[in-house]
């Protein structure tokens, strides 16, 4: 099955990006198809060339197809946050 080609940004340290990444091992775990969607994560300081390339201003921000899908915000909860991550993930395999 081919999916739609993920990029995600996020920063070292961040608890927001933290919490994205325990969202999207829990989703997977709940529904295993979702292990098929191949995500690249780039650390937006050590990748400059490739994050002043998007469009986003907090992380983690999540592009399918170089579309903006998802992108955290201050004060974020944790069941925010994995809904979101699910569409990105639903949207990677639409």
């Amino acid at each position: 099955m081919s999916t739609k080609k993920v990029t995600a940004f996020y920063l070292e340290g961040c608890p927001y990006c933290k919490q994205a990444r325990e969202a999207l091992k829990e989703l997977v775990n709940g529904k295993p198809e979702y292990s098929s969607v191949n995500i690249n994560w780039v650390e937006e300081n050590q990748n400059p060339d490739i994050s002043n390339q998007y469009d986003y201003y907090h992380v983690p921000a999540m592009f399918v197809d170089g579309v903006k899908v998802y992108e955290a915000h201050r004060g974020e909860k944790y069941e925010e946050c994995k809904e979101n991550v699910r569409r990105v993930l639903e949207a990677a395999l639409a």
